[in-house]
């Protein structure tokens, strides 16, 4: 059975095995990272997809840059991946879903992400969990000696203050 709950310091082997098998110039700039996940990403910030026992997705989410008060309702998913064994089984928006759930519990107004223009997997997939475009960096990156766009994404969870 499907579950989505915090990280803990055991899940490091199996975020660590998802990054690897996931990493694309696709769905990262950045190149791959060899070092233990949770040597690079607090563990607070990681929601787990467990099914039965095993590591199916992770999803990070916090606060979104720039920590101004200004900005304390905006949230952002700051990465996103799946198990290619376990694609195609809602694993993806079971972990959306569980990342605006808990944007909304921490006060949260709004959830922010980027993406890859030509991760079009994943933008479909945030469109279908009320995600909308609200921004495209044109050519933000060269991956790979192609000009690749940097897509902003946005859903908001609670009525504007105002």
């Amino acid at each position: 059975m499907l579950t989505v709950r915090p990280a803990t310091p055991s899940d490091d082997p199996g975020l660590t095995r998802i990054d690897a098998l996931t990493w694309t110039a696709e769905v990262s700039p950045a190149p791959p990272r060899p070092e233990p996940f949770l040597d690079r990403t607090a563990v607070g910030d990681v929601l787990v997809a467990d099914d039965d026992g095993a590591v199916a997705g992770y999803v990070i989410v916090g606060a979104a840059p720039p920590a101004v008060p200004a900005h304390d309702h905006v949230r952002c998913i700051g990465g996103l991946a799946v198990h290619p064994g376990h694609t195609g089984r809602g694993v993806g928006r079971a972990l959306v879903d569980a990342a605006v759930a808990r944007a909304r519990e921490s006060g949260g107004r709004k959830v922010t992400l980027r993406v890859l223009g030509p991760n079009t997997r994943a933008r479909e997939l945030y469109r279908r969990c009320g995600f909308v475009e609200e921004g495209v960096l044109r050519a933000e990156f060269v991956i790979d000696g192609v000009a690749v766009d940097d897509v902003l994404m946005a859903r908001h969870i609670a009525p504007p203050v105002g």
